[in-house]
């Protein structure tokens, strides 16, 4: 049996700040269910630094402590609020090895929320800075793919940042990537809804002449796929699907462009409407579920 998520993210975390001698920052660190269980119980003199409710400041502090060399850790812990906690990053460490020679490496840790969580702190914002160049973005919702960034992140010297979801955290396997020669639809899933591959699949397992290929992707920027992968993209017979935990105006439209130039078949969007969220239910702005995804699907082909 393989380790949950939150498990491998503890671990990697407690490894970084003993064998590296580097600091993990972020805001109500210590309390609140250690950041949903991943976080390993060590304080201040263990380099866990608990930063003040000033968001705007703490991407300084976090810079300054990549600077002098300590590759931090940094935990924003709704992902909503990159606006506030990215404005040093990307105006500065994500430039600084460009312009002064000087690398200012940094493990951020956006975690996305899906759902009643209001209209600033929920779902995934990844693509106000995603074209801002030294910066590098991924989205591991597995223990292997995490472990594979973090050790590519240790040779690095760029600016990570790493999208997490909430409800990801328990996951110990996800669902494979799934070929067809001539698929009718290729998905492309990414953040959250990688974990509706299964019961989709299942859906259409009855009909036995739909064949329905999945890409699961969590290589960003850059966006890297194999060759596999981007020849059943090539082959897709009706539509390609990319669903995401980002507006669609998003991250999606922008993976939408890099897949366009793969292939002639025409691209569908599923990510967030684009309105404002609200605190209760009948008014959140939520992700694709794998009811609307298999509507969408069934329109398509049946």
């Amino acid at each position: 049996m393989g380790k949950e998520l939150r498990q491998t993210i503890k671990k990697i975390t407690s490894h970084h700040l003993k064998k590296n001698k580097s600091q993990v920052f972020g805001q109500n660190l210590t309390g609140v269910g250690w950041v949903a269980g991943t976080l390993p119980k060590l304080f201040e003199k263990d380099g866990v630094i608990e930063l003040p409710m000033a968001d705007v400041a703490g991407c300084g502090i976090v810079t300054g402590s990549a600077l002098m060399g300590k590759r931090p850790i940094y935990i924003i812990r709704y992902q909503g609020y990159n606006w506030f906690n990215c404005i040093f990053i990307v105006n500065y460490a994500c430039k600084s090895k460009a312009i002064w020679k000087i690398p200012c490496p940094i493990w951020i840790r956006g975690i996305a929320s899906e759902g009643n969580i209001g209209p600033v702190a929920g779902s995934a914002h990844i693509s106000q800075f995603y074209k801002m160049p030294g910066i590098k973005i991924f989205s591991p919702i597995n223990s292997k793919e995490y472990l594979l960034t973090y050790k590519k992140f240790l040779r690095d010297d760029d600016v990570y940042y790493i999208s997490e979801h909430r409800k990801t955290y328990s996951n110990i396997k996800i669902g494979k990537n799934i070929y067809y020669k001539k698929p009718q639809i290729t998905l492309v899933l990414n953040s959250i809804t990688r974990n509706l591959s299964k019961d989709i699949l299942q859906y259409f397992k009855k009909h036995k002449k739909i064949e329905i290929g999945v890409i699961n992707i969590f290589k960003l920027k850059p966006f890297i796929l194999t060759k596999k992968e981007k020849e059943m993209l090539k082959n897709t017979q009706k539509k390609i699907i990319i669903c995401d935990n980002d507006y669609a105006d998003g991250l999606p439209s922008i993976l939408a462009s890099k897949i366009n130039v793969m292939t002639n078949c025409k691209i569908e969007i599923m990510g967030l409407p684009n309105k404002t969220a609200g605190h209760h239910t009948k008014k959140d702005v939520l992700p694709p579920n794998s009811l609307e995804i298999i509507k969408k699907i069934k329109k398509i082909l049946l």
